[in-house]
């Protein structure tokens, strides 16, 4: 998922933004939706990226508070999944060079 948002610890990040990409992944029990084929019986993509897409409109300092905000409101969200991972990365941040991202991984299993 890629988003242009306001996160950072900087005025600047706040004001004018930059692209944040998120990979995200999840385990659930399929076996139902296997055989039937039914969206009913599994994780609509949909829906996980509009809760992910809200919490990335919510601005946050730091990269590890967002990650764990959109983590928990996955398990909260779909009591189906019992493991999450997240990796979110601030696309060139302003940090006096040049540099591609940085990155932050967390997962957790319930």
């Amino acid at each position: 998922m890629e988003f242009w948002a306001y996160h950072g610890c900087f005025t600047e990040e706040q004001v004018i933004g930059t692209r944040f990409m998120i990979d995200l992944y999840l385990e659930t029990d399929t076996s139902k939706a296997e055989l039937s084929d039914n969206l009913n019986d599994t994780i609509n993509y949909q829906s996980v990226y509009k809760v992910v897409k809200n919490e990335m409109q919510i601005p946050s300092k730091l990269l590890e508070h967002l990650a764990r905000r959109i983590l928990n409101n996955i398990f909260f969200n779909f009591p189906g999944v019992f493991y999450v991972k997240i990796k979110l990365s601030k696309l060139n941040p302003a940090l006096g060079g040049k540099i591609g991202s940085v990155s932050i991984i967390l997962e957790e299993k319930r």
